[in-house]
């Protein structure tokens, strides 16, 4: 039976993945769950745990039930699922009653393979009465840490899971997680009932992953150059503690010419989704974000996950870091943390709230975390070690190997240090200890001149008393006083007594590299080699518009590492390309034919069009709705097995522009589960639309005066309009964050904002109404130039597409010597197109 089980495991792997063998403990999951078993896996981010459920699910009769947390991630496996020729969907609260439905009834048909659910939306009692009506195979919690109160996750509703033993006793569960300590996994085995199931424990090793952390000098700056230097072009997260510190750090990137997104829960939704899904369809895309963003995020090519601020706990920092290198190829967890940082996050634990036994936990994570930074030990025998992990090193690839620290024993300068604390009365912080040890003078250290420690410093400089400072910090001698100061604690006596010896680490302060240099770094780090490069790029091209034409990211079509096989292989034959990694039956079928043309002419030519042209995906557009493949069980018997939708286009006729183009009266769309739903457009809630407009006014007065997005107006003030829709300056008085000054500053853009998202004076709507009689159209010379540079500014977000555009465009049809006379837009064949009519100046 067990060989069996195998036989199909492994041929259903290549069948459907293009995989010839399962990695590290996969295939011994595969087969204990296949058999009916119980299971609790810890498999690292990237490690492939969805294999270990999904591949049950088609082993075995019934539909595999896949509980996330994640609406997110459910959509995107789903995506990738149905690419496979796999029979997924999921049910959460993004579906309508009518699409939710027909999930339902595909569910109670036995038409689907795999059914991903909220834990919310299953605990319902209509939900587990659906569930008994099917046939299950298995139960897959996702995510299952979320069950532990001292997880870095905790979700409450998962605690409830423990329902499914108590009504589907038979059905086998398989709970699932990227980080959990011994305390955690306890919790999941009582709540889940796991407690006689086996336990794989699969590798934390992330080997294709750099570590590397810097103390931070000037942070932004510090970034920019990591990126430019290691990671030119390349998608990437970056993480900063506050929405703040967000929005700031991605302005600051998009005026140094990158590709950034901002994304924060006090963004709205549209403000989320949009750069979500920028993130995830497009290439080398950057998010800057707090933790909000990432978790369920299943990119394989972010190339690099940076921290300007020091993380909550370890566990924290390695499930954001292993959002980096999916694929398996190199990539890059960068951090920067400093003095304050670490002043603040133990500030924070102090004065918390939580009963003594959290705080006790949580220090001893911070603690970890600030092992982990401050090490002069390889960092990955650090980070594995905490999960209970021995690694033989050192590793060879984090920052410490490369370039090994100096280490000196610092007691005396340990002594010099809390001595000043202790003698100016633990109140003080850093910045003024320091003074004292330096013997500077200013208006606020008189009383303490006469210290014995005033002055005692002066062999060290500031730079390197903050370097011994913050390592006191870190291990625990200071910590967070009162008075926002420094404080020593009963484990610095040992050191003042003489009775303990500290080594610290030496700070070296990176220089800025050469041109030279970086493009050294970048031959050495390339993730396709020279020769291999041009015909990798064509293949991601060809890439990004079939995912364009099929709605989905392009990772879902091939993944960075299937077309840099092809690339290196070069593939003659369908015969050939099936042998690539990571290319099923279903992959060659669709794409094959096309993928050996490109191979063998070197070039991928986009489909031929007019001059002045311009792809929606080109000017950051994308369709009102998005149109996703039908399942193969929902499509009409008659229909083919795989839809074409047409690619969305833009054409721009002699001299046109992006605007926001009306969605028609009427059109079938298809729900985010693929249920096609026929029907009259929905029209957003104008609070919404209107938030949207406010979005994008505030974007654009924060590039035209400097400053960041919430000093132009904050989200509460943003909220309040689109609540109230004031439509005249009067009733702008009495708005929060609205003053006087901000009304006068902004008060006719919000309202003409306002007034346009509503519909009741739009631009297009105009060109509508207006008669349109015939005009010659005339060559504008610039125009191919013109959009060219719009193009680019959309796509480094410092343009924005709203209803205030065309003022720009008429300005520099002006400057061509043109007189505009009108647009209109048009729709045929699934391609909407601007018409904007100039005729040239006699």
């Amino acid at each position: 039976m067990q060989g069996d089980v195998l036989l199909q495991a492994r041929s259903i792997l290549q069948r459907v993945w293009g995989y010839d063998q399962f990695r590290g403990i996969q295939e011994e999951i595969v087969r204990t769950v296949a058999q009916g078993q119980h299971a609790l896996v810890l498999m690292p981010t990237g490690g492939g745990k969805s294999l270990c459920y999904q591949l049950p699910s088609l082993l075995r009769p019934g539909v595999g039930i896949v509980i996330s947390p994640l609406i997110a991630l459910m959509k995107d496996q789903v995506d990738t699922l149905r690419q496979l020729g796999v029979q997924a969907a999921y049910l959460n609260s993004t579906l309508s009653p009518s699409a939710s439905r027909a999930v339902e009834q595909a569910l109670q048909r036995g038409q689907l393979d795999l059914l991903y659910i909220a834990p919310e939306r299953l605990l319902l009692p209509r939900t587990l009465e659906l569930l008994h009506s099917a046939e299950i195979a298995l139960f897959a919690v996702d995510e299952a840490h979320c069950v532990s109160q001292w997880g870095h996750d905790f979700r409450p509703e998962y605690q409830q899971l423990h329902v499914l033993e108590k009504q589907f006793p038979q059905v086998p569960r398989l709970a699932l997680t990227a980080t959990a300590d011994e305390r955690t996994r306890a919790d999941i085995r009582q709540v889940l009932s796991l407690q006689g199931a086996p336990e794989f424990l699969s590798s934390f090793d992330r080997p294709n992953i750099t570590y590397r952390v810097a103390t931070k000098e000037r942070p932004r700056q510090q970034l920019l150059d990591f990126i430019q230097s290691e990671h030119p072009g390349d998608a990437g997260v970056v993480y900063c503690l506050s929405r703040r510190s967000v929005e700031e750090t991605a302005l600051w990137l998009q005026e140094q010419g990158l590709e950034v997104v901002a994304y924060h829960a006090g963004l709205s939704q549209a403000e989320r989704s949009l750069a979500q899904e920028r993130f995830l369809n497009e290439e080398g895309i950057i998010v800057v974000a707090t933790v909000a963003f990432g978790m369920g995020i299943d990119k394989p090519n972010v190339r690099f996950v940076a921290h300007l601020d020091l993380p909550k706990s370890l566990e924290g920092y390695y499930q954001e870091t292993g959002r980096a290198g999916r694929d398996g190829l190199p990539s890059t967890a960068w951090m920067v943390y400093g003095l304050q940082d670490v002043v603040n996050v133990r500030r924070m634990l102090q004065e918390s709230d939580a009963p003594e036994e959290v705080k006790r936990v949580e220090a001893s994570k911070l603690t970890a975390l600030l092992t982990y930074c401050e090490t002069a030990q390889c960092r990955r025998q650090i980070l594995l070690g905490y999960f209970g992990e021995t690694y033989t090193g050192p590793c060879g690839n984090c920052d410490v190997c490369l370039n090994p620290p100096t280490v000196r024993d610092m007691t005396r300068e340990a002594q010099m240090a809390l001595s000043a604390a202790v003698r100016t009365g633990n109140r003080y912080g850093a910045a003024y200890l320091i003074d004292i040890l330096l013997g500077k003078e200013n208006d606020k250290n008189s009383w303490h001149r006469t210290l014995p420690t005033y002055g005692i410093g002066k062999e060290h400089d500031a730079k390197v008393w903050g370097s011994v400072i913050r390592q006191l910090v870190s291990l625990g001698y200071l910590t967070a006083g009162p008075f926002q100061g420094l404080m020593t604690t009963p484990q610095a006596k040992m050191l003042l007594t003489g009775a303990q010896r500290l080594l610290l680490r030496e700070d070296t302060l990176q220089p800025r590299t050469s041109k030279r240099t970086r493009e050294k770094v970048q031959a050495t780090r390339a993730v396709v080699a020279a020769e291999d490069k041009p015909l990798f790029e064509a293949l991601r091209n060809w890439r990004a518009e079939r995912a364009a034409g099929l709605k989905v990211p392009p990772y879902v079509i091939f993944s960075d590492a299937t077309l840099k096989a092809i690339a290196e292989l070069r593939p003659d034959s369908l015969q050939g390309l099936g042998k690539v990694s990571g290319i099923g039956e279903r992959r060659l079928a669709d794409y094959g034919e096309e993928v050996l043309r490109i191979v063998g002419s070197g070039t991928h030519e986009g489909p031929s069009r007019p001059r002045g042209t311009v792809q929606a995906h080109e000017l950051g557009l994308g369709p009102a709705r998005a149109v996703l493949p039908e399942p193969r069980h929902l499509q009409a018997q008659s229909g083919p097995n795989e839809p074409s939708p047409e690619s969305l286009q833009s054409s721009v006729e002699r001299s046109a522009y992006p605007v926001e183009v009306p969605t028609p009266a009427r059109m079938d769309h298809v729900q985010a589960d693929g249920v096609v739903v026929s029907g009259g457009a929905e029209e957003a809630p104008p609070e919404g639309v209107v938030s949207v407009a406010l979005g994008d006014l505030r974007r654009a007065l924060a590039r035209e005066t400097g400053h960041a997005a919430y000093m132009v107006f904050p989200n509460a003030t943003l909220t309040a309009l689109a609540a109230r829709l004031p439509r005249t300056m009067s009733a702008l008085e009495g708005i929060p964050g609205l003053g006087p000054r901000r009304i006068e500053q902004y008060g006719e853009r919000i309202l003409e904002a306002i007034t346009t998202a509503l519909g009741t004076s739009t631009p297009i709507q105009k060109a509508a109404s207006e008669e349109r009689r015939p005009s010659a159209t005339v060559e504008v010379q610039d125009l191919p130039g013109l959009l060219e540079r719009i193009a680019r500014d959309l796509r480094s977000g410092r343009v924005q597409v709203t209803p205030f555009l065309p003022e720009r465009v008429l300005q520099e049809l002006s400057a061509a010597d043109a007189e505009f006379s009108g647009w209109h837009v048009q729709e045929q064949e699934g391609v909407i197109t601007l018409v904007l009519r100039v005729r040239q100046q006699e």
